[in-house]
Order: C-alpha cells, then sequence, then structure tokens
C-alpha cells in the first residue's frame, strides 16, 4: 500500500510551495452534501420519452387511428390496410431520431478529466464534477477551467477565452482577476480559488436558457397541421352523416342491426374518411426527411431535427462566426520583413526564434517557431532571457558573447506601438507600416536590436533601452480554412446573405472576411458592434449594409438574429463557443461544428461532426431538393383530399352508397399517389424555395380534385341507369359498380400524375406510363383483383365505362383550362408561378 502511494506521489507533478493549505476533508464533506459541487446535469438531445411521445401522439396518427379501428370492428380487416401507414410513420421518426440522438451524445466533448487541487496541504488530484466551493484548485497549460474562480498568484497564466467572449486572442491573467468556466489554459499556471460552480458558473448561467429543447417549425409539416386540423372539424361531422346516409341505404339502424348490413355501413363510410387524410404525405415528408439525414450522416453531418432538413431550403441569411467556422483558431508564421536597421537578417531571424523559444510560449510564440523550424533555425545557448510580460507586452533576449557581431546585445519582441514609443528616435514610416499590415488582417509583432554591451542588471531590471532600433517586422495571421472560400462564393451564388459576426476586432475580421471574398469583388463593410443600436428596427435597417461585426458580445448575437427576423429573413447561425449557443437557439437553424462548446451543440439542429465548413452547401442542397421535391408531390396527395370531401359531400346530399371501398382507395393510392410520389421525391433539384408553397399546391388541387370527384359521382350517378339497374341491390351489382366507379377514379388519378410529373419527355413520362400499366395488369391479375375487390365489366358494362372515362378526360381538361379563368388575378400568377417551377 505504501509502495503504491509513494509511487503516485512521484509521479505527481511538483508545483510551486504556497502558503494556502486549502478545504478539510470534513469542510469538503460539508459543501458536498449541501451540493456546492460542480455537478451539472446536462443533456445533448431529447430524451427517448420525448422522442416517443413526439413522434407517436400526433393529431395525423389519431384519425388514422381511429379509421383503422373502425373498420376492424366491422370485421373487414382488408379494408384496415391503410393503417399500417401509422407504425411506418412513426417508426421512420423514432428511428431516425434515435439515431440523431446516439450520435449526438457520443460527439460531447465535455472534458471530464481530473483536476489537482488543494485540501489539507496537500496537492491531490480529483475529478471535475468533485470540485467544491471554495477549493484552490491549480491551472495548468492545457486544461479546460472547470469552475468559476478568481486567481491566487500566477505564474505567466494565459487563457484561450474565445469560447467564452468570441474573442480568439489570448489573455494574460494577473492576481485578483477572474477566470470563467470554459476558458482553456493555453501557457502559464496559476493557484485560483473556486468561487461558482455546477450550474451557478458563468459559462452554465449562460446557456441554460439555450439547453431547452427547441422544435424547429417547419413549413411543410405546419401546413399539413393545417389541413389536418380543418379535416378534424370536417371528418367528425361528415362521418357521422357517411353513416346515417350508409345506413339508410342498407335499409336503415333495425334492418342493418339486425342483419349485419351495418358492418358495410361503417366501411364504406371509412372509404371517405380516409380518402380526406393525406396519410401518405405524412408518410413521405417523414421519409424523406429520414433520408435527407442518413445521406447527411454520410458526409459526416449530423441533422439533430429532422424538420429543419427543410428549413436548409428557405435559408437566405447566414451568420457565420469566424473562429471556428471560416478561419480553425490556429496561428499560422507568414514573414518576416527586414527593416532599414537590420544589419543581417540570418541573425535577426535567429533572434526572432530564441525570443519565441520560452518555456511556455502562448499561440503566436508557437506560430513562429513552427514556421522558423522548417527553414532549419534551432535554440541558442548562452542567453539571458527577459520573458514576455501582459504588463510590459514585450520580451527579450541577451547575448554577452555572441559567435557573430550581429547578434550581440539585447533584442526585443513586442507590440510595435509599445516598443516604438519607447524609443529615442521616432519612426513613423515604421508605425505607417504596422498600421497597413494590421488593417490587412495581420498580427504584427516588431523586432528591436540594441547593439554592444549588455546591461549588468538585464535580468534583475528589464527595461526597454532608448538606443535600440527597429530591426524587423514578423507578420502572423489566424490560419483561414481552405474550403471558405469556395463556400462563401457557393453561398453567393445561391443569394444567400452571408454576414461574419465575431468578437475579435472588426478591422481585423473585415480584413480576414476580404482575404475569402465574403462579399466577391467588393469590400466587406465592417463595424464595431459596440455602435449598434438598441432598437431592434433600427439595428435591422443597420445590417442590411453591415457585412462584418466585430466586439459582438453573446446577448447581441441573439439580438441580431431577431433583427434580422423582423425583416422576415429565415436565419441560419453557425458558431462552436459558448457565446454562440444563444444565437444559435434563437435562429431558423443553428449550425453547430464537431469541436464545439457540448451546450451549442446541444441546441443546434445540424451538427457538422468533423467541423468542415465545406459541407455546408451539401447541407443545404439537401434541404432544397427535400423541398421542392415534396412540393411538386405534395399537390398529389391534397388532390384526394379535395375530391374525397367532395365524394364525401355529393354521397351525403344524393343518399348512395359510397362508391368505392378502402381498399380501392389503398391501391389506388399506391399506384397513382404513393409510389410515384416517393421515386419523385428522390429524384435531384436543386431549385431554391420559393415562398408561397401551400397557395401553389392548393392552385394546383383544387382545379384537378373538382373534376376528379365530378367524373366519379356523375359515374356513381349514371351507370346504374346506363346499366339498367333498379338500383345497386345485389351484392354482385354493388361489386361492379363500385369497380367502374374506382376505375374513373384510378384514370383520373393517372391524369393527375401525368399533370404532376410534367413535362413528360424525360424518364417521368416513362414513371407514369409504367404505373398507368401496372394498375390495369393488377386488375386482371385474379388474386389481386379478388383481394380489393375488383371486378372488370364486359359488353355493355364496358362501353358505359368507356363512355364514363372520355367524360372524366373532357372534364378534367375542361376543369384545369376553365378554373383559372375565375380566380382572381394573384391566384393566376400562383398557377403560372407553379407551371413554371413544374418544369424545372
Amino acid at each position: 500500500m505504501s509502495e503504491t502511494t509513494n509511487a503516485a506521489a512521484s509521479a505527481q507533478p511538483k508545483m510551486p510551495d504556497v502558503d494556502e493549505r486549502g478545504l478539510t476533508d470534513a469542510q469538503v464533506e460539508d459543501r458536498a452534501e449541501r451540493g456546492q459541487t460542480n455537478a451539472v446535469a446536462s443533456s445533448t438531445s431529447r430524451s427517448l420519452a420525448d422522442i416517443v411521445r413526439a413522434n407517436v401522439f400526433t393529431l395525423f396518427n389519431g384519425i388514422i387511428l381511429t379509421a383503422m379501428v373502425m373498420v376492424l370492428i366491422a370485421g373487414s380487416w382488408k379494408d384496415a390496410v391503410f393503417g399500417f401507414v401509422i407504425i411506418i410513420n412513426t417508426g421512420i421518426g423514432i428511428v431516425t431520431e434515435l439515431r440523431a440522438k446516439h450520435t449526438l451524445d457520443k460527439l460531447s466533448i465535455l472534458v471530464a478529466s481530473d483536476y489537482l487541487v488543494r485540501r489539507d496541504g496537500k496537492d491531490v488530484d480529483v475529478p471535475h464534477n468533485d470540485i467544491v466551493l471554495g477549493d484552490y484548485m491549480w491551472l495548468r497549460s492545457g486544461e479546460q477551467v472547470p469552475a468559476d474562480a478568481t486567481i491566487v498568484q500566477t505564474w505567466g497564466l494565459e487563457l484561450d477565452e474565445s469560447m467564452i467572449t468570441g474573442e480568439s486572442r489570448t489573455v494574460r491573467k494577473k492576481e485578483g482577476d477572474t477566470v470563467y468556466s470554459g476558458s482553456t489554459a493555453v501557457s502559464g499556471i496559476a493557484l485560483v480559488h473556486v468561487t461558482a460552480v455546477g450550474a451557478h458558473s458563468y459559462a452554465a448561467t449562460l446557456t441554460a436558457q439555450a439547453k431547452v429543447y427547441k422544435k424547429n417549425v417547419s413549413d411543410l409539416n405546419k401546413g399539413i397541421n393545417t389541413i389536418l386540423k380543418f379535416m378534424t372539424f370536417l371528418v367528425v361531422p361528415l362521418c357521422i352523416l357517411l353513416i346515417l346516409t350508409q345506413m339508410k341505404t342498407v335499409g336503415g339502424w333495425s334492418a342493418a342491426i339486425a342483419t349485419g348490413a351495418w358492418r358495410r355501413a361503417v366501411v364504406s363510410s371509412v372509404a371517405g374518411v380516409v380518402g380526406m387524410v393525406p396519410e401518405g404525405l405524412v408518410l413521405l415528408t417523414s421519409l424523406n426527411f429520414a433520408l435527407a439525414a442518413i445521406r447527411l450522416a454520410r458526409k459526416n453531418t449530423l441533422v439533430q431535427d429532422l424538420d429543419s432538413v427543410e428549413t436548409l431550403a428557405r435559408v437566405d441569411c447566414l451568420n457565420l462566426d469566424k473562429t471556428g467556422t471560416i478561419t480553425d483558431g490556429g496561428i499560422v508564421y507568414d514573414d518576416f520583413i527586414a527593416l532599414p536597421g537590420c544589419a543581417d537578417k540570418h541573425e535577426a531571424m535567429q533572434a526572432l526564434y530564441d525570443l519565441a523559444n520560452e518555456e511556455s510560449p502562448n499561440g503566436t510564440g508557437r506560430a513562429v517557431l513552427a514556421g522558423l523550424g522548417e527553414q532549419g533555425f534551432t535554440g541558442s545557448a548562452q542567453l539571458e532571457r527577459v520573458p514576455f510580460s501582459s504588463a510590459r507586452k514585450w520580451s527579450a533576449v541577451a547575448f554577452h558573447d555572441a559567435p557573430h557581431e550581429g547578434r550581440g546585445g539585447v533584442w526585443y519582441m513586442g507590440a510595435p506601438e509599445v516598443l516604438l514609443s519607447g524609443f529615442a528616435h521616432k519612426y513613423p514610416d515604421v508605425l505607417d507600416q504596422v498600421n497597413d499590415y494590421a488593417n490587412n488582417g495581420m498580427r504584427v509583432l516588431l523586432i528591436a536590436h540594441m547593439a554592444g554591451d549588455v546591461p549588468a542588471d538585464f535580468a534583475t531590471n528589464p527595461r526597454l533601452e532608448a538606443t535600440a532600433r527597429p530591426a524587423a517586422i514578423v507578420l502572423c495571421s489566424e490560419h483561414i480554412r481552405d474550403d471558405a472560400e469556395p463556400t462563401l462564393a457557393w453561398f453567393r451564388e445561391q443569394g444567400v446573405r452571408c454576414r461574419v459576426i465575431s468578437g475579435d476586432n472588426p478591422v481585423t475580421v473585415g480584413a480576414i472576411a476580404g482575404k475569402v471574398k465574403l462579399t466577391g469583388d467588393r469590400k466587406p463593410v465592417a463595424m464595431d458592434a459596440r455602435a449598434l443600436p438598441q432598437d431592434v428596427d433600427e439595428l435591422a435597417r443597420v445590417l442590411e449594409n453591415v457585412d462584418v461585426l466585430g466586439r459582438v458580445l453573446p446577448e447581441q448575437k441573439k439580438q441580431i438574429v431577431q433583427a434580422l427576423h423582423t425583416q422576415k429573413h429565415v436565419v441560419a447561425m453557425t458558431g462552436d463557443g459558448v457565446n454562440d449557443a444563444l444565437a444559435i437557439k434563437e435562429a431558423d437553424l443553428g449550425i453547430a461544428m464537431g469541436n464545439a462548446a457540448p451546450a451549442t451543440k446541444a441546441v443546434a439542429e445540424v451538427v457538422l461532426v468533423d467541423s468542415k465548413f465545406s459541407h455546408l452547401p451539401d447541407v443545404v442542397a439537401r434541404g432544397r431538393q427535400v423541398m421542392a421535391n415534396m412540393e411538386r408531390v405534395a399537390s398529389l396527395f391534397l388532390t384526394k383530399t379535395v375530391y374525397s370531401a367532395l365524394i364525401s359531400f355529393g354521397v351525403v346530399l344524393s343518399m348512395i352508397p359510397f362508391p368505392y371501398l378502402p381498399r380501392h382507395i389503398s391501391y389506388i393510392g399506391a399506384l397513382t399517389i404513393g409510389a410515384p410520389a416517393f421515386l419523385l421525391a428522390l429524384a435531384p433539384n436543386t431549385r431554391r424555395y420559393i415562398p408561397g408553397f401551400l397557395r401553389r399546391v392548393f392552385a394546383f388541387s383544387v382545379p384537378c380534385g373538382v373534376a376528379t370527384a365530378l367524373s366519379v359521382l356523375l359515374s356513381a350517378w349514371f351507370v346504374p341507369k346506363l346499366m339498367g339497374w333498379d338500383g345497386v341491390a345485389t351484392a354482385h351489382d354493388q361489386l361492379l359498380w363500385r369497380s367502374m366507379c374506382a376505375t374513373v377514379l384510378f384514370v383520373m388519378g393517372i391524369y393527375v400524375l401525368a399533370r404532376v410529373a410534367t413535362p413528360l419527355n424525360s424518364w417521368r413520362g416513362w414513371l407514369v406510363a409504367a404505373f398507368a400499366a401496372a394498375g390495369v395488369i393488377g386488375m386482371c391479375i385474379p388474386f389481386i383483383a379478388r383481394f380489393f375487390a375488383f371486378e372488370l365489366p364486359g359488353g355493355k358494362g364496358l362501353l358505359t365505362l368507356g363512355a364514363q372515362i372520355v367524360i372524366a378526360t373532357l372534364l378534367f381538361a375542361l376543369s384545369v383550362w376553365l378554373f383559372p379563368k375565375f380566380l382572381p388575378k394573384t391566384m393566376r400568377s400562383v398557377i403560372s408561378q407553379y407551371k413554371r417551377i413544374s418544369k424545372r
């Protein structure tokens, strides 16, 4: 046991000696019992119960389930096959969302490593969740800050706070400064006193609101639900009227109950009700959303909310976070520009390497070391060093015995304006040159050299010697993603307005936006967010003329999204930091990078798993495909809704048996709507979404539905007279009558399909022909004909059926041509727009 303890102690890194002893075991236990620990209950996605509840308890499922139960009670299981759509539709939604949940939960990158805390005079490792309020904790380079704290002592601690503030520059901390959870230590160490833990920390407070699940609003599903709600009010009284009518057609209630004919009456009534519900549209929408999500997943793009696939098609405004989206957060060494005061460029570059070669270099220092290291530079021996200080803004190295004359003396590296202000001579040309580089988005450092003897107190009394002269300018920059420029070019071509919103300096961000051609050949207009108006409407007006915003606070990002909403924009927001979470939740479509903060991924509808910006065009294109194709096929389903409602009213008013059975509508719907719609919905389509989806669909569906309803009702009314029947009293006459009415309905369904599939001079024409042939062949196969209750007429019946088909064809052509002429001018323009779109 003692050997294990000794081994652990020897493995423990040696930390600086400090006076603070930390909490005792009793104090830690007491605070843990009071719940003052760093544990936070978090969820990156909806729970299993929420997913199941959202997919099972829908209005659509309720209507179809009720109708199916009524048919089963009536004992006609063949007419209840339409109920299977509930299982398929619900299963697709649940399985796909569970798959998304599993993937998202695996993506969570919550840092759960151990942290070194000081307790009872000893340094011990404790898990993230076991840190308690009041702990003294060591922060070391590379660690993420687990809780809010105040710095007690620091040894060069430098933090990356971009996840909190959006500011990509690292920040040096001093005693008394506050550090926030979510920041990352990039260099140095510090002893800190924990002041807020768990849900009370700054990051947790900022994201608590954002972590609430937000259901995306789908225009397509909203339109379908609107139809379903209307059908609910229509279906109940119409179903009652249909039952009363059908009971009367079988001899009244007494006779129906005594003979069992009530069963036929119920089945007939359900035929009208089921036809009015566009169940296939709901199924096809879910299926297409699911397939789009699966296809995107193959490209490392996770869709957490299926409805967001549709939103992708409507996005016309994309807000981009600079760090993590356009840039990858890294710094690269770009150039070394020797000034007239530089005697030997090679020696100056060696001095630069030595200046950057500190024990814990920051991001810029590491970039310099990497860049010069590739050129063969290595560290020098026998030098004295003054490390970088956030107070001084410079570092220095001294060579007492330099092998070459050019490298002797003292070399300085730091902020140009600080170094230049300390020299005896002024160098306005150098300062102008520095400002030009800075305005172009570069990170600029200045190298200065003081030749001669090194001051004896160089290390003990560091100071900037007035006799030093500027020697070189060092240029570094944020590393821009290789895919940023072509991706932004794609969005420009597609008419999507892109804006960069960042916590960095607007000049720097604007320069980077110019490099990636955010606005094409035009220079981006940059603005400091601190000058933005508070009023939302005024903010919206300002944003119309701004391409880049810098110094943006997390709350302002949310306000920017709200302001764009006032102008009816559909906004997508990308980001990776905690500071982006509120805006991502507010946006119509939130897009998080795979390496984003957990809370940010939790509220985003789309997660780019490998953090590649170049996936966004695929994401938007897939959404456009789904929406454009679904608009095409939605017309098929809503046409069925229109003619089913009209036929039901006609049946009630004329007091006749319903002209077809539920199994007829299942057969006809599968061949003229369901299967063709599935193939049409998967076809390539890159058309941008055009507002007015529901109006265009109804403009198509109403004339087609009216023509179909009139054709079927005319057949139902006049076929018995033409055939010489005394009504349809016998079972055989009723079977033949319904078969003829259903055949007319099938023909009209093919006509509607042909109009939707226009133009027919491609594979779409073959598609229509194939399903027309399949329907006719199926009616001729005995097994299928018996199952679906089809009987083909002969002799006089065949001539009667032919006459009805000719009349139906004329009605269809007349309705499609005549109907738009009686509509208002605005509706006629909608129909013209539909025709133009359908030809694409």
